[in-house]
């Protein structure tokens, strides 16, 4: 398996024995090199010493030699710098572009590498590594965890900046959606995001001072006014008249089923509208706010628990601070949104269980956001290469 191969190498998993080349010359790792996601050498930047030589270039990597000549390599100009082949099995001798050998090395895969991978891949338990994770220190933990926490935030507000693109800069409804998003939870989420992408904030924005008009407005382009009072359905005939506007999802594309009543969408859609009319959740706001009980302050209404509230700082007011920090090249709202997250309790989710039983610390909303990373990112695909709880248990393997 060449990736069992390649994960070998990144991680210095190779035979205490000498290291030689084909040709008899004493190889030292002196530095793997950066791993290549996209075409071209596995490894960019490796140093190597070969005999008398330290080499730095690049470094590919195959189950068999014959694998560079079948892949083309030879005939690519972009395998020139390669200045070490790393194969299981050495069947022959390879060349560049430019014609010249290519010294090779023969590493086995450690058997057990491969066994442990292997039970990784295989148990239905989750946490898969969970037997490692009470060896591991609080620093490995911590550190993994601060990692995963930012790769996570970055991501979320990669999802905001690309709103704030579709909408041609505009923060207020980059906002909007954000915050519509995060106000359908997970089974409304698609369908509250795509009536806030077409919501007629125009409109709205005429009648601010008039909270049965905005609910009116809100409901209505949502398709719901068969779910409230006629007055609010009469309202909305003719605002709908008025600026010319027309229903943006109809009301097949709201779910009910499972959903307890103040869940359902047309209840958070008039809490929505009651936000945006007082409002309270302006980005200018939430920029000033200084911490989590100022936050709550802004989205305290009836009908929204101190849970639903911090779930939405946790999921519209933190990654829009980091985005908002991101693009202006501002530390101090990225720290912001850092701060908050250690502010707030973490969500209680059966995720959060399951790393609780092995052992783990969960106490914040950024220890449960980096352990949802966790989980989404490395463990429902499988990515236990890549993950350092993964390595750790990978690196029960015995060398040889």
């Amino acid at each position: 398996m060449e990736k069992m191969l390649h994960y070998a190498w990144k991680c210095r998993i190779l035979p205490l024995r000498q290291l030689l080349t084909t040709d008899g010359r004493e190889v030292e790792v002196i530095d793997p090199g950066q791993s290549n996601p996209n075409a071209g050498p596995d490894f960019f930047n490796a140093k190597i010493r070969i005999g008398e030589t330290i080499w730095a270039g690049n470094v590919e990597i195959h189950l068999r030699s014959s694998d560079w000549q079948r892949h083309g390599h030879t005939e690519d100009a972009a395998y020139d710098n390669v200045v070490l082949h790393v194969v299981e099995v050495v069947d022959t001798d390879v060349m560049t572009h430019s014609r010249k050998l290519v010294p090779q090395l023969e590493i086995p895969i450690p058997d057990n590498l491969c066994r442990n991978y292997e039970d990784l891949l295989a148990t239905m338990d989750y946490p898969r590594c969970h037997s490692i994770i009470p060896t591991l220190s609080s620093l490995l933990i911590h550190s993994w965890m601060d990692a995963l926490l930012v790769e996570r935030l970055k991501e979320r507000s990669e999802r905001v900046l690309k709103r704030l693109d579709e909408t041609q800069g505009d923060w207020s409804r980059a906002l909007m959606v954000t915050l519509a998003r995060n106000f359908g939870f997970s089974l409304n989420g698609d369908a509250f995001e795509r009536w806030g992408r077409q919501l007629p904030l125009h409109a709205a924005a005429k009648h601010r001072d008039n909270l049965l008009q905005v609910e009116a407005l809100f409901i209505g382009t949502a398709g719901l006014t068969g779910r409230v009072e006629s007055e609010l359905a009469k309202e909305y005939t003719y605002l709908a008249h008025k600026f010319e506007l027309k229903e943006t999802l109809k009301e097949t594309d709201w779910r009910y089923m499972r959903t307890r009543p103040q869940n359902f969408p047309h209840v958070r859609i008039r809490q929505l509208a009651n936000l945006y009319q007082r409002g309270t959740v302006e980005l200018s706001r939430l920029l000033e706010a200084k911490d989590a009980d100022a936050l709550r302050m802004c989205f305290a209404m009836k009908g929204l628990s101190k849970t639903t509230i911090d779930l939405l700082i946790i999921n519209t007011v933190v990654p829009v601070l980091y985005a908002y920090g991101m693009q202006h090249n501002d530390e101090r709202y990225e720290q912001r949104a850092l701060d908050l997250l250690e502010q707030l309790k973490a969500e209680n989710n059966y995720i959060m269980r399951q790393w609780q039983a092995c052992g783990l610390t969960v106490d914040t909303a950024a220890d449960s956001q980096a352990l949802i990373q966790l989980k989404r990112e490395y463990c429902d695909t499988k990515d236990c290469l890549r993950c350092r709880f993964g390595h750790e248990y990978m690196k029960r393997t015995k060398r040889e």
